[in-house]
């Protein structure tokens, strides 16, 4: 499986936050607004963000790493996504 570009990644990751977690389809994130910590989702979320991206992109996201302190942009949970599926 190739990895998909870093903008392709963003886009699925923002598409599923807007209108999955948020519930606000069509809604434009930033890949560097702050989501945890300004409380846009909640940790909660974070479970459902962690098993989509099992399910889409085939990258495990331990338990431990549900947090702000790992990932609270959608750059930061890109850049994570792209640095385990390297080959």
């Amino acid at each position: 499986m190739t990895s998909p570009s870093p903008e392709t990644l963003l886009q699925t990751l923002s598409d599923y936050v807007a209108a999955q977690i948020m519930k606000q389809p069509g809604a434009l994130l930033s890949p560097h607004e702050p989501l945890i910590s300004s409380g846009l989702i909640d940790s909660f979320s974070l479970v459902d963000i962690a098993l989509f991206i099992e399910a889409t992109f085939g990258v495990r996201i331990e338990d431990t790493e549900l947090n702000r302190d790992t990932f609270d942009t959608l750059d930061e949970l890109a850049s994570l996504i792209l640095s385990r599926r390297q080959p």
